[in-house]
């Protein structure tokens, strides 16, 4: 649930503004909210130096680099960080110019092998010497265009294309393209390549022996950004006179310790409710088994406004039957858990947060579940070969699997409008939420005529004109009736169209689980017709299935997370637009 924020204001002599901003660090219960734009030297560094070590960690972090950190390099600390982060930068930036440059010349000499080696310095003294070459890459039917008194030197010939130097005692002109002769000699090209790479391993040899700073350098760059907080919230506070002022906010439950520290400290302090027009940061807290769902925010970037729905729950709950429905394998759920467990075992210590572990045991848990309910295990046709049968057949039944999936976007979105019913209650706008219901089941029964052949129901057309009328009058229930229906029926003819569209875009659930069930069994089919040669079959179920587990997850991020960020997400008013809760803490 979004926890309940309070507004307050922190009244301090100017001399102690410092020390207040570190007393609400030490506390680290407030998000504030600078009440002008932060700026100074102080500023302008410290964001200097984060810029510095975060291009040194860039670079340090390539996992090429990851070998190394031998000897007393390795061991001893870092004396002048700045130094080294521009020692990092700098062998960087000239490892990026000798691969670019090295990989130019590569193409040159590729290009000018097929002339063979020469100094192009001695055509300008033949020339000098009245002896004029020049060289042509032409079709053989071009030979004879050069002018009397030119002697044509054949050197190659490929794909009908000669390569020959033109010589002349007298300058001459023809109406073909002159090769540029290249800055240095083909054998010259080759001894830089030699030389470059020696240098790129040279500096790659410096890098790896960096990468063991790695640790001091995150160290540092945390430091930086504390500081750099601390100098924002400081130089961010406004100031009257001999007073400075600060606003920020703090969950409900934090006013008696933040009332005690500026009792201790001699604050004035305000506490109040956020107004409307205050921009009041996001806290969700959850219980440990909803706050599953959080690496999918955190890895979207998404959060709800404060004044908007926590949909954790639904979100869990819903994400992991959509988890279950596209992947519908249960021998993909196995590796799924079985790689999850593998790297939890082998990286789980070095990561405090495990939840996106216990996220994917629960999304592998529902995949397995599916799989069994549908016979499904890494794919369906050779299971049902050898006579074992779904647990509930209906599933594997075309049609009822796609009314199921319609039925499922009903509920599923009817779910958003009865949460918002239920926090506009007791007011009549809440009804319009419910006329939004009836216009979705209309819906339903719609898709399922228009898709699959059902007949129309005769108590349909009760439920859109029920549920029309129900938006028209309620949508911006007041006095004012023109205002009112006109405010409905522009609401209606925006949405009318995409309640319907909404409610059918929940089939993609069924379509790609399909399509994955049948790339399995293809690829099954596809193993059992190589010949009996192990090999090329194992090669064949190895590989297919392979590509079926890595693009199943990416499936489910695709239509699995949109119908819960979008669809969803619409009917419950949620913009996930909100900001952050981030207090300013040690």
């Amino acid at each position: 649930m979004i926890v309940k924020m309070k507004k307050a204001s922190i009244i301090v002599q100017a001399k102690d503004a410092s020390p207040a901003i570190k007393g609400l660090r030490s506390l680290g219960l407030m998000h504030v909210q600078n009440q002008k734009a932060p700026s100074g030297k102080d500023i302008n560094a410290l964001q200097e130096e984060i810029n510095l070590t975060s291009q040194a960690l860039e670079v340090i972090s390539e996992a090429e680099f990851a070998t190394g950190c031998e000897g007393t390099l390795a061991r001893s600390g870092i004396t002048d960080w700045k130094t080294t982060c521009r020692h990092i930068i700098d062998i960087w930036k000239r490892l990026d110019q000798l691969e670019e440059f090295s990989s130019g010349l590569n193409e040159k000499i590729k290009e000018w092998e097929i002339w063979g080696d020469f100094q192009p310095q001695d055509f300008q003294h033949l020339a000098d010497q009245g002896v004029y070459i020049k060289l042509y890459q032409l079709p053989k039917k071009d030979l004879g265009l050069f002018p009397e008194g030119v002697a044509l030197e054949q050197l190659a010939e490929k794909k009908n294309m000669v390569y020959c130097a033109a010589i002349s005692r007298e300058q001459f002109s023809c109406p073909l393209k002159e090769i540029e002769l290249p800055k240095m000699s083909l054998g010259h090209m080759r001894s830089r390549i030699d030389e470059d790479r020696r240098i790129i391993e040279a500096i790659r040899d410096d890098l790896r022996s960096l990468f063991c700073y790695q640790p001091q350098l995150r160290s540092i760059k945390s430091s930086l950004e504390k500081e750099l907080e601390f100098q924002q919230a400081l130089c961010g506070m406004a100031d009257e006179g001999s007073l400075n002022y600060l606003t920020g906010y703090i969950p409900f439950d934090a006013q008696e310790a933040l009332a005690g520290l500026a009792k201790k400290e001699q604050w004035g302090l305000l506490i109040s409710e956020p107004s409307e027009d205050d921009t009041v940061p996001t806290l969700i807290r959850n219980p440990k088994w909803v706050s599953l769902i959080n690496p999918v925010f955190k890895l979207l970037e998404i959060i709800p406004g404060y004044r908007e729905l926590d949909i954790s729950i639904l979100f869990l709950i819903f994400f992991s039957l959509f988890f279950g429905i596209i992947i519908g394998d249960a021998g993909y759920g196995l590796i799924y858990f079985t790689l999850t467990l593998f790297i939890e075992r082998k990286f789980g210590r070095k990561i405090k947060d495990k939840t996106v572990f216990f996220l994917f045991y629960a999304l592998s848990f529902c995949a397995i579940i599916w799989g069994f309910l549908t016979a499904t295990f890494f794919g369906q046709e050779w299971l049902a070969g050898i006579g074992i049968k779904p647990l509930v057949p209906l599933l594997n039944d075309m049609k009822f699997i796609q009314a199921f999936c319609l039925f499922l976007g009903a509920f599923h979105l009817s779910l958003a409008h009865v949460w918002r019913a239920v926090i506009k209650s007791p007011a009549l706008a809440a009804l319009a939420d419910i006329g939004w219901i009836s216009i979705l089941w209309a819906g339903f029964f719609l898709a399922k005529t228009l898709i699959l052949g059902d007949g129309f129901p005769n108590f349909t057309k009760w439920l859109i004109i029920a549920g029309v009328f129900a938006v028209i009058l309620f949508t911006n229930p007041q006095r004012n009736i023109l205002k009112m229906l006109g405010v409905g029926l522009a609401t209606l003819a925006l949405s009318l169209v995409n309640s319907f569209t909404d409610v059918v875009s929940y089939i993609r659930l069924f379509a790609v689980g399909l399509a994955g069930v049948a790339i399995a069994d293809t690829v099954n089919v596809l193993s059992k017709d190589a010949g009996g040669n192990i090999i090329i079959m194992a090669l064949i179920v190895i590989l297919g299935h392979s590509m079926n587990i890595i693009l199943g997850p990416m499936s489910v991020l695709v239509h699995g997370i949109r119908l819960n960020v979008l669809e969803f997400s619409g009917h419950a008013g949620i913009t996930w637009s909100g900001v952050e809760f981030k207090p300013l803490r040690e």
